[in-house]
């Protein structure tokens, strides 16, 4: 069976936006957004709200970022103790203001020594706490294929680091640092990652699985794939799970307005009110993609600055386009169990 993943995104996988997914049946796992190492063990006044596990703990996935092999050691051994199964280190953000400071997608791009050094610390740490604990916490590297001059010795030699060193799980997105969502990602070297360790280490893929006929293409070209991670598709359909497992049925009713002030609620409940513009801007920008007048709806709520003219925009938008308010909502075919 193939799982079916909650991506990491930065100002949206947090408890809020997950209230919101569980409303239709939840996923298998859900990543985290990004929590850095330092900022986490410094506690300050907003990691909290990172730590968040709800609604359902036992499928949260940490992840974490960072440029130095002992914060991200202590910050690892830190979230073991927490509800979760796992703990991800992100390798492949290409954001420049992270990758910049030696994080993210950087880890691909440095002296490999740098990187098992890293990965080998942040395992030591998570077999310290199994043996203290006897709970066993899976480490995963979610990463991208590497730079615009990668190659397949390049790539299969930062994999082999990873899986040398402990990594049980790679969250593979295939495009390069500069490939963007113009061209579809190259799935297919997902299948060349599982065979190149003799089909032992499981493969995620991420990138453009949006619907029915994306994640078919994505399984024609490496069919063993252990799960399916979706992320930005997830904000504008947070039922998108629940489509492509079957459980919505043939067809259903989604009342659009209400969805949206529950997340606005969600919002006000589990993150700090410094949070809420911005988390709030990027669910609406994707979120509203599924209406007639989706710029208009979007400029909206860019332009709110509380919570309650928040509300109020969404109350206006569906009084002025009540038939945007009720989203009809098909199953999807089963396509796991199709050639």
């Amino acid at each position: 069976m193939v799982k079916l993943i909650c991506g990491p995104m930065a100002t949206l996988s947090h408890q809020a936006f997950r209230m919101l997914v569980e409303r239709f049946g939840g996923c298998d796992e859900y990543f985290t957004e990004m929590i850095n190492a330092p900022s986490l063990l410094n506690m300050g006044p907003f990691e909290k709200f990172y730590l968040l596990d709800g609604p359902e703990p036992k499928k949260i996935v940490w992840q974490l970022t960072g440029n130095k092999k002992e914060k991200l050691a202590e910050a690892a051994y830190f979230l073991a103790a927490k509800n979760g199964i796992g703990i991800d280190l992100n390798m492949g953000c290409c954001a420049p203001q992270i990758y910049s400071t030696g994080a993210g997608i950087a880890w691909m791009l440095k002296d490999l020594k740098e990187t098992e050094a890293t990965v080998k610390a942040v395992k030591e740490r998570l077999n310290d706490y199994e043996k203290e604990t006897g709970k066993h916490v899976r480490l995963s590297v979610k990463c991208r294929l590497g730079g615009e001059d990668f190659t397949e010795k390049s790539f299969f030699n930062f994999a082999e680091v990873l899986v040398k060193n402990g990594v049980e799980l790679i969250s593979l997105h295939p495009r390069t640092i500069k490939e963007k969502e113009r061209n579809l990602p190259r799935w297919e070297w997902g299948k060349k990652l599982y065979e190149h360790f003799g089909k032992k280490i499981p493969v995620y893929l991420n990138g453009c699985i949006k619907d029915e006929t994306s994640a078919k293409k994505a399984l024609a070209a490496f069919p063993e794939v252990a799960g399916l991670m979706i992320s930005r598709a997830a904000a504008q359909e947070p039922w998108i799970f629940a489509r492509l497992s079957g459980k919505i049925l043939e067809q259903s009713q989604i009342d659009a307005e209400e969805l949206a002030l529950a997340f606005i609620d969600y919002v006000e409940e589990f993150q700090p009110k410094e949070f809420y513009k911005t988390r709030l801007q990027r669910f609406f920008s994707y979120y509203c993609k599924n209406f007639s007048f989706a710029h208009y709806f979007s400029i909206q709520m860019l332009n709110c600055s509380t919570l309650e003219e928040s509300r109020n925009s969404v109350k206006e938008y569906f009084a002025k386009q009540g038939s945007d308010r009720i989203l009809q909502i098909k199953k999807e075919t089963d396509y796991k169990n199709e050639e």
